[in-house]
């Protein structure tokens, strides 16, 4: 553990985000078995996913559940490897604790500072380090800008 000062704080889970050949079984689990809410959609030809949209809780509690399959089973990325495709974290400062994880070694994965498919300010880590950023995150994490208070 480090003594340094975080210029961020994580302030919970944003979403974890499924990935299987075919969403279908995904759908039919989470959603039709478990009950879980479908929120909506969102399909990338870039990012090659489709995926269905689910939550889970009330208010500032509500956690994403993200079922994605790739468009295209031939390219890449493939949201379904591994089936644990990536969890999000809400943070308070996206900018500082991209700025502060960069200095620190690890790696981003490309896109930089984007808007997300919620449409949150987000932006992912690398699972695996490499000469110029050797931190790896072992699986893919994406950091989402917590909304202000109106």
């Amino acid at each position: 553990m480090s003594d340094e000062k975080r210029p961020f704080k994580i302030l919970g889970i944003q979403q974890i985000a499924i990935g299987s050949k075919s969403k279908t079984s995904l759908e039919n689990i989470f959603c039709h078995i478990l009950g879980l809410k479908v929120e909506g959609s969102y399909r990338s030809e870039k990012e090659n996913v489709d995926e269905t949209i689910c939550s889970v809780g009330d208010g500032f509690a509500t956690v994403e559940i993200d079922l994605m399959e790739p468009i295209d089973s031939n390219k890449k990325p493939r949201p379904d490897q591994p089936a644990l495709n990536h969890i999000g974290f809400w943070v308070d400062n996206l900018e500082a604790a991209y700025n502060w994880l960069e200095e620190k070694g690890v790696r981003m994965a490309p896109g930089g500072i984007r808007k997300g498919a919620a449409g949150h300010s987000v932006f992912f880590t690398h699972p695996r380090g490499n000469e110029e950023f050797p931190i790896g995150t072992e699986v893919l994490l994406e950091f989402v800008q917590f909304p202000q208070k109106t």
